[in-house]
């Protein structure tokens, strides 16, 4: 009897590994690009229907070209470009946002206020029958002539906000924050309590870690730190969160890097950002960040993140645990590789990124 036990007691082991490294061995599925050469930027995002759309920047000689494609019956549509132009600066970091491509407006600039700085890192979400935006704006650095880097700052970079009406005007505007890290990509969520801005914020001491600020009963909150890592760094990382929010549900990814010590975390809330659960680690040891993130559920959430050259994605729970990580791609780890891009279509996972020696986009399929 005592035989049959450890017999039956291995079976069940064995039979959990492999259940184990079946769930570990999902592989994703390559996707034709409906991207050209020359490409980089990709973007995605899936509308209220869900229907996934992406957009890129495709560079010709010096002149820039915003294209558009949407993923439908499997397949992508048409690339239509949006917008060109042979004076734009492509940062490859601050990647394009579109809306759901049935129509567009003329390009407009969105800051009004005349100087010549650095305006970018945008973030653009539907938000009832108009669109808030976020941007890092450098209109008190104070900076001019041409781009010339973190070391041409002057003054502080300033988080802004709008919402623009459907033909693209600004309807109402606000400084959110007078002193921020000067080039991290800002995040907007919205939740049942109003939208939400996540972003790196930057103290006088130079710590630069994560705050939040939300609309509550129409007023922007002040700015909070969502967790204090005390990352002390004197120059910017460019290396900024991303959230996602269902109802009042709220997560957020990000990069830390507190005494050389590189962290990928992912952190919960249950109030629309108004508190926040302990942070859960992800990384294994050498993450870069470039993190995206989405939720599946209300207490689940798939985060993104790159473990040097190799993109890895996992799913991370309110409680705390996490499931085996999922390798995406190989890639790069130089700048021109960009941020991988993800988004939730259906019962898969679509992920978007630059393949930096062929000058392309790659796209691949994991099926939740």
């Amino acid at each position: 009897m005592q035989k049959l036990c450890i017999v039956l007691l291995l079976a069940a082991a064995l039979a959990s590994c492999a259940e184990q490294k079946k769930e570990t061995s999902a592989a994703p599925l390559l996707l034709k690009s409906p991207a050209g050469d020359s490409c980089a930027e990709p973007y995605l995002f899936t509308d209220a229907k869900g229907i996934a759309h992406l957009s890129w920047v495709e560079k010709k000689g010096k002149t820039s070209t915003l294209f558009f494609s949407s993923l439908q019956n499997e397949q992508w549509s048409t690339p239509v470009a949006v917008s060109s132009g042979n004076n734009w600066f492509v940062n490859w970091a601050d990647y394009p946002s579109t809306d759901n491509g049935k129509t567009w407006s003329n390009a407009t600039i969105l800051h009004d206020d005349g100087k010549k700085a650095e305006h970018g890192f945008v973030s653009i979400i539907p938000y009832n029958d108009q669109f808030m935006v976020s941007w890092l704006d450098g209109r008190k650095t104070a900076m001019e002539g041409e781009h010339s880097g973190h070391e041409g700052h002057h003054g502080e970079m300033t988080l802004r906000a709008a919402l623009l009406d459907k033909k693209g005007i600004k309807t109402k505007e606000w400084e959110l924050d007078g002193r921020i890290c000067d080039c991290c990509q800002t995040t907007i969520a919205v939740t049942t309590n109003g939208p939400v801005v996540v972003y790196r914020d930057r103290s006088d001491e130079e710590i630069r870690d994560m705050s939040i600020v939300r609309i509550v009963n129409g007023e922007w909150t002040q700015p909070k730190t969502i967790f204090a890592d005390e990352w002390k760094i004197a120059g910017c990382p460019v290396n900024g969160p991303r959230a996602d929010a269902i109802g009042n549900n709220l997560a957020i990814a990000w990069f830390s890097m507190k005494d050389k010590n590189a962290e990928v975390k992912v952190i919960f809330s249950a109030d629309g950002g108004a508190n926040f659960q302990q942070p859960v680690k992800i990384d294994e040891g050498k993450a870069i960040g470039r993190v995206d993130l989405v939720m599946l559920d209300e207490r689940t959430a798939v985060v993104s993140w790159m473990e040097g050259a190799t993109i890895k994605a996992v799913k991370v729970h309110a409680d705390g645990k996490k499931d085996q990580p999922v390798v995406i791609a190989e890639s790069s780890d130089t700048r021109s590789s960009g941020f991988p891009q993800m988004t939730k279509a259906g019962n898969k996972l679509i992920f978007a990124w630059t393949d930096s020696k062929a000058k392309s986009i790659k796209l691949a399929a994991l099926q939740l």
